[in-house]
């Protein structure tokens, strides 16, 4: 059972966490702010209660008369004024309940042994402070509720720069030189992001640098190799004729394409290459260019389409494609057009894990599944092609149901097996044109690949 990964948005993050502080905030000056007026309300209301009694013995002693409701020897008199009337001390008690007005008490002693008392609940004035927990608590709500607004702003100009940051640096990791982030994410407010935004784009110049320092000397390499690789085919061409010099001719030659093909690769990775359109019937353009160089390959005509694009690149694809297939595959090879989409199988052991998780890479021949020959150039430069002509090649293995074992789907009622070893083997390029061709800035196409 996998782990289940939440993901959140920072400005989601960052809102929460201001919420959370204003409502911890909001909650503390509220308690601090009840609590402050609640002591304040009962001290004032034992000086009033104490007050009271001094006034009310004065009355009594005067004229003898209880005023302010005050009581002779109260039976309900709590037990610490009584005790505090025998040392002879006038005194007040607060008898708190925990819900409604507390009642306030006070006592003194009079001189003919007797006890004055009044006590009131003062419901007035807890009343108020009800009044004050309520405008608390609407304050708190809108503390709360700002800081949540506060930090969805916030949150979303930060969250907006990062993903400005985050498609700059999409677009460099493409290949687009001429992208910088700190441009990308722009805006008047300087924080942490600039420097994140200078860093990667500091890191993107130093790597760009440093690849372009590395294709011209390749290409200086190539170029370099020509002359003597050329000279080297035209003095074999006058050994005497036996089989020696057809080994050095054919070392020669393969040295010569192998010089080309790395010219070709240095040119590709410079960027600076395009597509020189025209309109093609894509059909009969690759019937006729199939035939040419694998006259054996079985060609499939699903759907016709006519698309712009440049035939010299696009037969350039299809012949590497194809000797790469005739190089590491087993017949029958076969060539499928549908519309845009055109695939070339072969049904050999397939394409290597590593090709299929990472893409073609220079002089990497394969796995020790294939024949181990060649240098690796032929599926870079293909997939190099296709980036020019705005078209996608994408790499996979047969598949059973999807590949039939002669072309087919699988849905014909065949088991989808070659008759060996009850799988379906061989390895499947697919390569997608565009609807509309590179433009002439050399930006292209976004192809969208069925799943």
């Amino acid at each position: 059972m996998g782990r289940f990964a939440l993901r959140t948005g920072l400005r989601w993050k960052v809102s929460l966490a201001i919420a959370a502080v204003s409502t911890l905030v909001a909650v503390v000056l509220s308690l601090v702010v009840h609590n402050a007026a609640r002591v304040s309300m009962l001290d004032n209301s034992r000086t009033v209660m104490d007050e009271r009694v001094k006034v009310a013995q004065r009355w009594y002693e005067q004229s003898r008369v209880l005023g302010f409701g005050a009581k002779l020897d109260d039976p309900k008199l709590p037990e610490q004024l009584k005790k505090e009337a025998w040392r002879g001390q006038r005194a007040t008690y607060l008898e708190d309940s925990g819900t409604g007005a507390p009642e306030v008490w006070a006592s003194v002693p009079l001189r003919n042994g007797k006890v004055l008392s009044v006590h009131t609940k003062f419901q007035d004035r807890f009343a108020v402070l009800n009044d004050l927990d309520r405008v608390l608590l609407i304050g708190s709500v809108a503390v709360v509720m700002g800081g949540i607004a506060l930090g969805v702003l916030v949150g979303d100009q930060l969250s907006r720069r990062l993903r400005k940051a985050a498609t700059a640096a999409r677009k460099l990791a493409e290949g687009d030189s001429e992208v910088r982030v700190r441009e990308a994410i722009g805006g008047r407010v300087r924080d942490e992001t600039d420097d994140l935004a200078r860093a990667v784009d500091g890191m993107a110049e130093a790597l760009q640098q440093r690849l372009e320092a590395e294709r011209r000397v390749t290409a200086d390499i190539a170029h370099e190799l020509r002359t003597p690789v050329t000279g080297l085919l035209t003095a074999a061409e006058l050994l005497p004729p036996g089989r020696p010099t057809e080994l050095v001719r054919d070392r020669a030659q393969a040295m010569r394409t192998l010089v080309e093909d790395v010219l070709e690769v240095a040119r590709l990775d410079g960027f600076a290459e395009r597509a020189e359109l025209q309109e093609i019937a894509v059909a009969e353009f690759i019937a006729r260019r199939v035939r040419a160089v694998a006259p054996d390959a079985v060609i499939n005509v699903a759907r016709d389409a006519h698309v712009s694009t440049d035939p010299r690149r696009l037969e350039r694809i299809m012949g590497n494609l194809l000797a790469n297939a005739a190089r590491h595959g087993k017949p029958p090879f076969e060539v499928t057009v549908e519309g845009r989409v055109l695939r070339v199988r072969d049904h050999g052991p397939g394409f290597p894990e590593e090709l299929l998780k990472d893409g073609p890479s220079r002089f990497r021949t394969g796995s020790k599944d294939r024949a181990g020959t060649g240098h690796g150039l032929g599926l870079t430069i293909a997939a190099g092609q296709a980036r020019v002509l705005g078209a996608r090649l994408t790499f996979r293995n047969a598949d059973p149901v999807l590949d039939g074992p002669d072309g087919t789907d699988g849905t014909d009622g065949t088991n989808g097996t070659d008759g060996t070893d009850g799988e379906c083997r061989g390895a499947v390029a697919v390569l997608w044109l565009p609807e509309s061709a590179p433009t002439n800035t050399g930006s292209f196409p976004i192809i969208e690949v069925p799943d």
